[in-house]
């Protein structure tokens, strides 16, 4: 029985909602139970913003992620208030062109992805998200690339359908990344 803990945390505005929400309809297409729990600050754009994702082999008790098996961080305040509440043996994403700092713990597995830099130079401005997400997918098995375009036509509105092409060509360059 496998149970994954996500932390996804950045600035409102950087997609860390979209990215919980692709999780979670992953977790779904994939006939797994899950739980999706958004939550940002005061201000929709540049305020804190967090979702917590469970995806599990077996019924979820509780939406609440304190101690996360995997933590997204896409900005330096999402890094120094939930670096210490990774469990042993997890994995810490660090989006390294926002983030200068390196992880302190030497007890987790940590993946310093440019992914922001990398969405301007191929031209996937605001899709940062889009290629955590595919490194996620790369080192974590039980998430894996699996089912993820009919994840994609589900979560991407029918009014945006003109950015799945982007969407799933950041994923796969996040999926390819190599640090």
């Amino acid at each position: 029985m496998s149970t994954t803990r996500f932390l996804l945390a950045g600035f409102g505005g950087q997609g860390i909602l979209f990215v919980g929400k692709i999780l979670a309809y992953k977790g779904l297409v994939d006939e797994r139970q899950l739980s999706w729990l958004p939550s940002y600050g005061p201000e929709m754009r540049g305020g804190t913003a967090n979702c917590s994702v469970i995806l599990s082999d077996e019924p979820i008790g509780s939406p609440i992620v304190d101690r996360p098996d995997v933590l997204l961080a896409m900005n330096l305040p999402s890094l120094d208030k939930y670096e210490n509440a990774v469990v042993p043996g997890g994995k810490i994403f660090v989006d390294s062109t926002l983030i200068g700092r390196k992880v302190a713990r030497t007890d987790v597995e940590v993946y310093y992805v440019p992914a922001t830099g990398m969405a301007n130079e191929k031209g996937y401005t605001g899709l940062a998200n889009m290629i955590l997400l595919g490194k996620i997918m790369a080192v974590c098995p039980d998430i894996g690339e699996r089912n993820i375009e009919a994840t994609l036509h589900k979560v991407i509105s029918a009014r945006h359908q003109d950015l799945y092409d982007k969407n799933l060509a950041a994923i796969r360059l996040g999926y390819e990344y190599q640090d």
